[in-house]
């Protein structure tokens, strides 16, 4: 199990465990764990509803997609820390991950 702190857009933080061997992006995890999180192209990095600032562990994350910097680019509040959910899945080196939720609900 790997554990990963979650700050809500309320600021609002929460720990969530994630067990390693199970084969889900972090968008899914998310919304497992009743995240309020769009997903409108089901993790197609096509629409960034799930875009997310890494606070801490940043280093950990493999380096994004040109298909997700290219959406990422569409964002006015994306910056160096911003990745899509949809693209992440976690493994125990990303164990303290802290993340915040920055992607639209509507």
């Amino acid at each position: 199990m790997i554990q990963v702190t979650v700050v809500d857009r309320d600021g609002t933080e929460n720990t969530i465990e994630v067990p390693t061997d199970i084969n889900l992006s972090l968008m899914e995890i998310l919304k497992a764990s009743e995240y309020d999180i769009l997903a409108t192209c089901g993790g197609m990095a096509l629409c960034a509803t799930c875009h997310i600032q890494i606070i801490e562990g940043l280093n950990n994350l493999p380096e994004a997609s040109d298909q997700e910097l290219d959406m990422l680019d569409t964002l006015p509040d994306a910056d160096g820390q911003s990745r899509l959910a949809c693209q992440l899945h976690l493994h125990p080196s990303n164990n303290g991950m802290k993340i915040k939720l920055k992607g639209s609900l509507q």
